[in-house]
């Protein structure tokens, strides 16, 4: 291991952000980076286990950490990047986005909640390989001579195309967005992944041969025929696109909106992409209220406050979690505790245990306030159910709420309804465990085949569905 007692000598460090009077006046990155000395330190505090949970229990894919942990200790970073890259298409949007549930299951997390910085130190490889010429372009030796699309370019679609294009076969992507990247480019915000990560990356991709059609929307501009009729095997990767809603009163006065349309046209506007008139959504000088405690309302509070909202107020339906790991969640497993983003250290409040049962127009049909109700869960039949508790009602004076209460499936997909592509009990493409539809030559993956999850997950399933897409493709 790298040094015997390092978690003993050394605490965990966190990196930090920028002052929150600066970063509000931007959308660049928020977190800082840790220095050379202080990786070093932290990376010497991985205690090498004899069975590394980060690896197998956390990590979806599978990264060698106790491995590239040692490297960096001993600051060998060549064998660090080779190990970081043998498991991960692209550890340096995980890096920036993930959860890390790799530091939930690490050892030192379980002893006293001081987990190794395993993403800081993913970080530092791969930013370290680009700053040193290591990660270049590398293109196959040899094409197969078959051909693949893959439809949509989010991180299981960029993920499926790496690899398939990596094997030797044709990789052409097309999407409907004018630029490649999906919920990377679209749906999280800069100040959380800065676009030029996702520039880089699809610029080495297209070196080393992949094509972006970017534009296009396959089953509308491009039929069935065209695709089946030039390619050998198509895979879909559209995601979760379609949000889950409010069937409340007041639903469709103006000044309601869901939690994507907002942040999408926000990281169009950055991106220099034109927004038609009476399309944008804003959040300057309103009274913003954010329904759901997730990542993607915790995406809204930052960008509203960034824009300049008067207020902000996040409610979720869930109580407050507790500060440290519930018992309900024992290690490894992804602990049920509070969690604060960098947005919630920013400014607004956040309201636990609430529901919104209604909205309240004024006299021009726009929004002016939000009525909630407390909630009271309880369990029955080893199920958690809420009630709505009587006499509770609370108003929220509001002109702009964002709904973000997830997603449900992938919606009304052109090319999936042409190729007549069963689904499941959710609405998701259905896939064997080989991931192909039912369709011949047709395959899923991501959240479009497996329903919302995280960005890490979606990588990890695009290397697999990959996987059994070469082994159709040549038939072995």
């Amino acid at each position: 291991m790298g040094k015997v007692g390092g978690f003993m000598e050394f605490g965990r460090k966190e990196p930090g952000y920028r002052p929150v009077a600066e970063r509000l006046k931007d959308f660049k990155a928020v977190e800082t980076t840790l220095d050379a000395r202080e990786l070093n330190r932290q990376a010497a505090r991985c205690m090498n286990c004899g069975v590394p949970f980060c690896h197998g229990a956390g990590c979806p894919l599978g990264n060698l950490i106790p491995e590239w942990n040692e490297a960096v200790y001993r600051r060998d970073w060549e064998y660090a990047l080779e190990l970081l890259c043998s498991t991960s298409s692209f550890p340096e949007f995980t890096a920036r986005i993930c959860p890390a549930p790799c530091e939930a299951a690490c050892v030192c997390e379980f002893s006293d909640e001081q987990p190794v910085s395993i993403r800081q130190i993913e970080l530092a490889i791969i930013e370290y390989g680009f700053d040193n010429g290591l990660v270049k372009p590398r293109p196959p030796e040899s094409r197969t001579g078959r051909k693949a699309a893959v439809v949509g370019s989010g991180p299981a679609g960029l993920t499926v195309a790496d690899v398939l294009n990596k094997l030797g076969h044709e990789v052409t992507v097309f999407d409907e967005w004018p630029k490649p990247g999906g919920i990377l480019r679209y749906g999280i915000p800069e100040f959380k992944l800065e676009k030029w990560v996702v520039d880089r990356r699809i610029r080495l991709m297209e070196a080393e041969g992949v094509r972006f059609e970017c534009g296009v929307s396959v089953g509308v501009d491009l039929s069935k025929r065209f695709i089946s009729d030039r390619f050998d095997a198509v895979c879909l990767t559209g995601g979760a696109r379609e949000p889950r809603d409010l069937t409340i009163p007041g639903r469709r006065l103006d000044g309601i909106h869901f939690a994507m349309d907002f942040l999408t046209r926000q990281n169009c506007k950055l991106d220099g992409e034109v927004i038609e008139p009476g399309e944008g959504i804003v959040a300057t000088d309103r009274d913003v209220l954010v329904i759901g405690g997730g990542d993607t309302g915790s995406d809204c509070v930052g960008t509203a406050l960034r824009q300049g909202a008067r207020s902000v107020v996040q409610v979720e339906i869930m109580p407050k979690p507790p500060e440290k790991r519930s018992v309900a969640t024992p290690w490894p497993m992804w602990p049920d505790k509070l969690r604060s983003s960098s947005s919630h250290e920013e400014g607004g409040r956040r309201l636990w245990a609430k529901s919104v049962v209604e909205f309240v127009g004024d006299a021009t049909n726009r929004l002016s306030a939000a009525k909630c109700l407390d909630v009271a869960w309880k369990e029955a039949e080893g199920r958690r159910r809420f009630e709505l508790i009587p006499g509770s009602e609370s108003l929220l004076e509001v002109d702009l709420a964002l709904v973000a209460l997830g997603f449900i499936g992938p919606g009304e997909n052109p090319i999936a309804d042409q190729l007549g592509l069963k689904r499941d009990a959710r609405g998701n493409i259905r896939v064997d465990e080989g991931y192909a539809t039912s369709q011949p030559g047709v395959f899923a993956a991501g959240d479009m085949a497996g329903g919302q999850s995280l960005v890490v997950r979606a990588i990890a399933d695009g290397r697999k569905c990959a996987g059994h897409i070469h082994n159709h493709l040549t038939g072995r």
